[in-house]
């Protein structure tokens, strides 16, 4: 297909890619030519889709089975990128977690902060450890995961509306940071998705009459490619794909 390789001999880390959305991108990434870095919690999840990528005639991905919000990790992993590859071309920072749907009033103290953790404080972490790997590459290009609850706030979704109006913020300051570097960092909303997150959610709606994963790879691609010019730019993955 003319399509194809759009992302071939770039370098690209993909956060919480053992399902979900973040599977979804790295199989896309992977088909179109990237060298693979995937990070998350379940070694079994990285796995399945690294053969997926293999098999779908992709290069073997570099497994990393690390908690995001293991800080120290995400140094450690920003060392021996640097060690390896030298560079950064795309950061795809995806992992995140729904915490808890509750009155606001009633949000546990240790979900809440681990909310944030997850959501926004990894991302600030995340950031840190690869600016400067993104810095040597030649068209870096940056996308965080958010979602529509930033503009909504709807009740009970506190500590998940909250950190990911965080995470968006933290974006947008680095974003502006980068105006006359290589690297493009943007906000991509996938809209309604079939996730677990979504199922937990919202648990009594049908998942099969949404829309897959994959359905929203392509705004990932479009994203990262080199010829990208938007910068701290909040997308909607519907405008692209």
């Amino acid at each position: 297909m003319a399509n194809k390789r759009r992302l071939e001999g770039r370098i690209a880390l993909i956060t919480g890619a053992s399902r979900g959305i973040g599977a979804a991108v790295a199989k896309a990434y992977g088909v179109e030519g990237a060298q693979l870095i995937l990070l998350a919690r379940t070694v079994g999840g990285l796995e399945e889709v690294d053969d997926a990528v293999r098999q779908s005639g992709g290069l073997p991905a570099t497994l990393v089975p690390l908690d995001i919000t293991d800080g120290d990790g995400i140094d450690r992993m920003g060392a021996a990128l640097f060690e390896r590859y030298g560079r950064l071309d795309v950061l795809v920072g995806n992992a995140g977690s729904l915490g808890t749907l509750t009155p606001t009033s009633h949000v546990e103290p240790k979900i809440w902060q681990q909310t944030m953790e997850i959501n926004a404080t990894a991302n600030a972490r995340l950031i840190r450890s690869m600016d400067p790997l993104l810095r040597q590459s030649d068209a870096a290009r940056a996308i965080f995961v958010t979602s529509g609850v930033t503009t909504m706030n709807p009740p009970y979704w506190a500590a998940y509306a909250a950190s990911k109006a965080a995470l968006e913020a933290l974006v947008m300051c680095w974003a502006g940071e980068l105006n006359k570097t290589n690297i493009h960092v943007n906000l991509l909303d996938p809209g309604v998705i079939r996730t677990a997150m979504r199922a937990r959610a919202f648990p009594g709606e049908d998942p099969q009459t949404l829309p897959r994963p994959d359905s929203v790879v392509e705004a990932f691609i479009q994203m990262a490619l080199p010829d990208w010019t938007g910068n701290g730019e909040r997308i909607l993955a519907s405008g692209i794909t």
